[in-house]
């Protein structure tokens, strides 16, 4: 068993002394994650600090943008009368996330920071680049159904397993931090990084910095939006494939903006950029959306068991920008 200490922090700049005092210390949030890898010893921290309690608040701002704290569980989230008719992309993406027992204790924050699911990952007995720098990846000749087909490299497959950020990413959300150094904001789209020669390294965050808050700008059109999960059973199971989309398509029929973002295909929520790039001006059509995905998956690259992503993710796509298209109608 790992002895560990237990402190509950104040406010945030307690919690953030708390870390620094101790080397392994880390933040616990809803535990749903954090818990599950110290079970396994994959985490083995000597200092936990409680932050639940803190930043669970929600600001609907004048603009339409939303002001969402760190510490807000899933399900009030989800729930939450502005996401619901404003952004219901994210309402539906929580929802289609884990079980309802899972998402009432989750928080935004440790949905964010939550790590992969990679079951080589969490078996100390097989070799884990992520779990430790060098020895390899046992997942790029094991099963690797699960893995990803976008940016990957040869030190790790791994995906990001949250269906949350997906939509967050798609709706060009900003993660605001608090650490020893100040405060700062980033595009949550850079937040967590592709594995590269260092899959360990999984975010941008600095050490000891905390997740204090997350702000969805307005987006006009994001009621025109929606969030869809394609799994191997209809619940608690993570994404083969997710698509979190949202489009504003004028009355000739053609696409005047759109937002789209990919789930289970990568190390990190995956923005469709080039899809994106491929649909604005064009007609909203079948023949469009395909090109998109197309233009989006040139890149792909199937493993043994997952190949089948690569079309299954061009065929979501095409899926959810023809249901919206309906919707727009």
């Amino acid at each position: 068993m790992n002895i560990f200490s237990y402190h509950q922090a104040s406010d945030a700049a307690s919690a953030i002394a708390l870390k620094q005092a101790g080397p392994t210390a880390k933040y616990l949030g809803g535990g749903t994650n954090l818990v599950d890898l110290m079970r396994e010893t994959v985490e083995q921290p000597e200092t936990l600090v409680d932050i639940t309690h803190l930043l669970s608040t929600i600001e609907q701002r004048a603009d339409g943008s939303l002001l969402i704290g760190a510490g807000m569980k899933n399900t009030a989230l989800a729930s939450h009368d502005a996401v619901r008719a404003h952004f219901p992309l994210l309402s539906r993406a929580i929802l289609a996330g884990a079980s309802a027992q899972i998402r009432n204790v989750a928080t935004v924050g440790g949905n964010i920071l939550q790590r992969t699911r990679c079951r080589y990952f969490y078996d100390n007995a097989a070799r884990c680049n992520k779990r430790q720098p060098h020895a390899g990846c046992d997942a790029m000749e094991g099963f690797n159904r699960y893995h990803a087909i976008l940016g990957a490299s040869d030190a790790c497959v791994a995906t990001h397993p949250s269906d949350m950020c997906v939509a967050l990413v798609a709706l060009d959300a900003v993660v605001h931090l608090q650490g020893p150094a100040g405060m700062r904001s980033m595009p949550l789209r850079d937040l967590h990084r592709l594995p590269g020669d260092r899959p360990d390294v999984e975010t941008e965050l600095q050490p000891d910095e905390l997740i204090t808050a997350i702000e969805i700008p307005p987006l006009a059109f994001a009621n025109q939006s929606t969030y869809r999960k394609v799994r191997d059973r209809a619940s608690y199971a993570f994404a083969l494939i997710s698509v979190a989309a949202a489009i504003d398509i004028d009355e000739a029929g053609v696409v005047r903006d759109v937002r789209l973002a990919l789930g289970g295909v990568a190390h990190k929520p995956w923005r469709a950029l080039k899809a994106e790039a491929a649909l604005k001006g064009q007609k909203a059509s079948a023949d469009s959306f395909r090109a998109a995905a197309e233009a989006e998956l040139a890149d792909a690259v199937g493993l043994r068991d997952n190949a089948f992503k690569i079309e299954l993710a061009k065929r979501t796509i095409v899926a959810v920008l023809d249901e919206l298209k309906g919707e727009n109608a």
